[in-house]
């Protein structure tokens, strides 16, 4: 997939902020097996904000599918408690949805 310069930015910079690690699943991966997440999909009103992307990887992303975070997080322990720990420049509020929707 070719991105534009703008987008290769962005993707560059959540990735070296993420240190190259999928909030999710924990695993530390070379570029060309990650992502950049929506927290808040944008087909939920979610924007390109950096407080609402992170790094995950191709297998995590796509078992998110277009869920919010914390709907994905909700019956996932550990990927939750990972997200708690590796996405520490999400939006407040999206942290706090993870929280909440814990069982």
């Amino acid at each position: 997939m070719q991105f534009s310069k703008g987008m290769a930015d962005r993707r560059t910079r959540i990735f070296e902020r993420d240190r190259y690690r999928c909030v999710y699943c924990g695993q530390v991966l070379p570029a060309g097996f990650l992502t950049v997440d929506h927290v808040q999909p944008r087909a939920k009103r979610g924007d390109h904000s950096h407080g609402n992307l992170v790094t995950a990887c191709v297998r995590c992303n796509t078992g998110k599918g277009g869920r919010p975070a914390w709907e994905y997080l909700k019956t996932r322990p550990v990927e939750r408690e990972n997200f708690l720990k590796y996405a520490t420049h999400v939006w407040e509020r999206h942290r706090r949805a993870v929280h909440e929707a814990a069982p």
